[in-house]
């Protein structure tokens, strides 16, 4: 639903006939959840207004990213606009005070890519507050990037942060409720500066995330002792694993160590001799103690087979 709305409202922002103001808002289903529609008068509102060219040092950053490396594969969306220009205008609100007039509301690497190529950046500008602000980034984001799942837990987090409820933020990142609930509790229990070490680890999936927390809460162990534990080098799905396995290694380590020791029934001696026996069960052990005497076991191992025998007959 959030992206079937959405496409909708982008859809007539490119269009000539929503630049028309007497242009109707879409209509959107009653069914639809309250924050969503709130979003969807915001993007008909934009979508009346003709995109602008606005100067790149003119914007500011959003405070809250929802992903972690804007610049990651930058280079194909800087050749796209290159040869073709921007085809996707950015959403701007005005900011309050000293500094930059404007805040990126979506649209970051879009205007990455004309920051680099030095041209202004075409985007539509909308008086916004905070809160619409991150529901609009949200939900447009969901709609075209594919965030990996530590991305998502992150701004999941810092939505609550701000004040939004658990059922608004599972709304707009369109995740049921035990998802989110992962989601967060991983942003939460793993320390951000260990989260960015590791990086966005767009292939490595949410159960390594959830290892990864699992490890944390149950060895105890320090963030700056784990961050210490992230390799400086590879890609961060394998930094991701190389830190798991060092955490399962101290793991099992601290498991051996609190194990209960059994210590071993002494040997019977044998009286008058250095030979010493212990009988348990189906089992038989034979030692000697002094090395010159050591020929004893080859010398009964040799007539084991004469010994069964004997044995044997004495039975029946």
């Amino acid at each position: 639903m959030k992206r079937d709305l959405l496409a909708k409202s982008l859809a007539q922002m490119g269009s000539k006939a929503a630049a028309d103001p007497a242009a109707p808002a879409p209509k959107v289903d009653e069914g639809t959840p309250r924050s969503l529609r709130s979003m969807s008068d915001v993007l008909a509102q934009v979508s009346s207004q003709s995109a602008q060219e606005i100067d790149v040092n003119d914007i500011a950053d959003s405070d809250i990213a929802d992903r972690f490396d804007v610049a990651e594969g930058l280079d194909d969306l800087v050749e796209s606009i290159r040869a073709s220009g921007q085809q996707l205008p950015a959403l701007l609100r005005y900011r309050r005070g000293p500094g930059p007039r404007y805040e990126v509301v979506y649209g970051r690497r879009r205007i990455a890519a004309c920051r680099r190529l030095d041209i202004k950046v075409k985007a539509f500008v909308k008086e916004m507050d905070r809160r619409e602000a991150l529901v609009s980034q949200a939900l447009e984001n969901s709609a075209r990037l594919e965030r990996s799942f530590i991305e998502q837990a992150i701004f999941a987090a810092r939505l609550e942060d701000e004040g939004f409820t658990r059922i608004e933020i599972g709304e707009v990142l369109a995740v049921d409720k035990g998802t989110l609930s992962k989601l967060i509790g991983v942003a939460r229990d793993v320390p951000s500066e260990v989260i960015y070490a590791i990086g966005a680890a767009h292939d490595a999936g949410r159960r390594p995330w959830l290892e990864l927390r699992r490890l944390m809460k149950d060895a105890g162990v320090p963030g700056h002792e784990v961050l210490a534990l992230v390799p400086q080098i590879g890609a961060p799905e394998d930094r991701l694993a190389v830190l798991i396995d060092a955490l399962q290694a101290r793991e099992a380590g601290k498991a051996r160590q609190q194990a209960p020791k059994t210590h071993a029934a002494p040997l019977t001696p044998v009286k008058g001799t250095p030979v010493a026996f212990k009988a348990r069960g189906k089992r038989l052990t034979i030692e000697v103690s002094e090395g010159r005497e050591e020929g004893f076991i080859g010398f009964v191992e040799e007539r084991l087979d004469r010994l069964y025998e004997e044995w044997k007959k004495s039975r029946y």
